[in-house]
């Protein structure tokens, strides 16, 4: 079957684009064959009116712009015919993918993983390059890079997501008003640090026991850090990001003997070695695993900032972090009426708060983990009262990721052994009764 021929206007358009010579005008955006093909867009595609300035800037930079391009460059350019097609394409579609590279630093050697739409794996330095599209960072700017070779020695956490609208996502200001009089100073009380997906596959990866598969827990718990996620896409509409340098991660010295005998220092990842346990993760994380989170994720005992709390945890300092298990204990297990004695039940009337959370908790885990949450409680309330305390021991600190971890997979748990569950409320009181009992 034949393909549909592109239309002779937008060829015509971008091929007077193509002939500009360098170094173009000094402003693209008033240049007439600019103008021409900005018309020609809104004209053959009446959904790309968001695609004017910004968005159709970028996509001739990302398709090779000749005049755009530096003369060592001048390779990347594509067909004038090709950058066309390229563009009718792009104009057509309503939604594109993305992936978001996130470097496990410090990461011993991991099992590959899959997990929903996110994985655990390696990369050669080709295929990273395939990944980020290289030519089109040097495209946007000569001097970016992308040293695949050096971020091929690592393990990452690839998330896969897509978008819609990629007009709209270049300039997001042309598609919504901007209230002038609102409050620029607000906090926004749960904003996530990472995007959305990438928070939600580290939640998924947080709920594995890594303190007890870490060699070495008084070092970190984890075994791996995430210093940063770098956003690749599909679309030419938006200006990609520069890449950050491997230098950002953790390395250490290497040496090996060449063949004259020499001596030789090079690099090696640092790794925090993991117990052969590790090897079995793809039994606890998995797609299966993914779907069940999903699934528990809809019951009204994920209403609260539960996942917010337990993945700001792992992005922290360690002070913060220890703070925000405790919070996320709360989060999963805490009600308005632990501070309201009156709107309790009855036998939990005399019940401080803290005793109400510690009942709860038995009752999810066991009877002697109220006593471990109680006892790290008062930890926490010796800081933010700014009473006089030593250092919080590594155990600590340890102990409060653990039982953190152990309360989010417990509710993970209620939710799925009930859900028709319609009230949070009734199920933590049902939990403080039965802790009581």
């Amino acid at each position: 079957m034949d393909e549909t021929p592109l239309p002779t206007a937008l060829t015509e358009a971008v091929a007077a684009l193509w002939r500009i010579p360098p170094p173009g005008p000094n402003n693209l955006w008033s240049a007439p064959p600019f103008v021409r093909l900005r018309e020609v867009c809104e004209s053959l595609y009446p959904k790309s009116k968001d695609t004017v300035g910004f968005a159709l800037a970028n996509a001739l930079r990302a398709l090779g712009l000749p005049c755009a391009l530096v003369a060592a460059n001048e390779h990347l350019s594509l067909p004038a015919d090709v950058a066309a097609a390229k563009l009718d394409e792009a104009l057509l579609r309503t939604r594109g993918s993305r992936v978001y590279l996130c470097p496990l630093d410090e990461a011993d050697e991991l099992p590959q993983l899959k997990f929903g739409p996110n994985s655990i794996r390696k990369f050669t330095a080709a295929e990273l390059e395939a990944v980020i599209d290289l030519p089109r960072l040097k495209r946007f700017n000569p001097n970016w890079t992308f040293e695949a070779r050096r971020f091929s020695r690592l393990s990452w956490l690839v998330v896969e997501d897509t978008y819609r609208e990629p007009g709209v996502r270049a300039a997001p200001w042309l598609s919504s008003p901007i209230d002038l009089n609102r409050d620029w100073g607000r906090i926004k009380p749960h904003r996530e640090r990472f995007p959305v997906a990438v928070e939600a596959a580290l939640f998924a990866l947080l709920l594995v026991s890594w303190e007890d598969i870490t060699e070495m827990p008084e070092v970190d718990w984890c075994g791996f850090r995430v210093p940063w996620v770098y956003k690749a896409d599909d679309g030419i509409f938006g200006r990609p990001a520069q890449a950050p340098s491997p230098d950002t991660l953790s390395w250490e010295p290497d040496f090996f003997q060449d063949a004259d005998g020499n001596v030789l220092e090079t690099e090696r990842p640092l790794r925090l070695p993991l117990k052969d346990a590790a090897v079995e993760a793809s039994s606890w994380l998995n797609d299966a695993a993914w779907s069940e989170l999903v699934r528990a994720h809809q019951s009204p005992l994920f209403d609260t900032p539960v996942a917010h709390f337990f993945v700001r945890a792992f992005l922290s300092e360690p002070l913060d972090e220890f703070l925000a298990h405790i919070t996320t204990i709360e989060a999963a297990l805490g009600l308005e009426s632990d501070y309201d004695r009156k709107a309790r039940p009855k036998l939990a009337k005399k019940l401080s708060a803290t005793n109400c959370m510690a009942a709860r908790v038995s009752a999810l885990l066991g009877a002697t983990e109220g006593d471990d949450y109680r006892r790290l409680f008062k930890v926490r309330s010796l800081f933010l009262h700014g009473r006089n305390m030593d250092s919080i021991p590594g155990e600590v600190r340890t102990d409060a990721r653990r039982l953190a971890q152990r309360v989010v997979n417990g509710l993970i748990g209620a939710a799925l052994a009930e859900p028709a569950l319609r009230s949070r409320e009734n199920y933590l009181n049902d939990l403080l009764i039965r802790g009581l009992g």
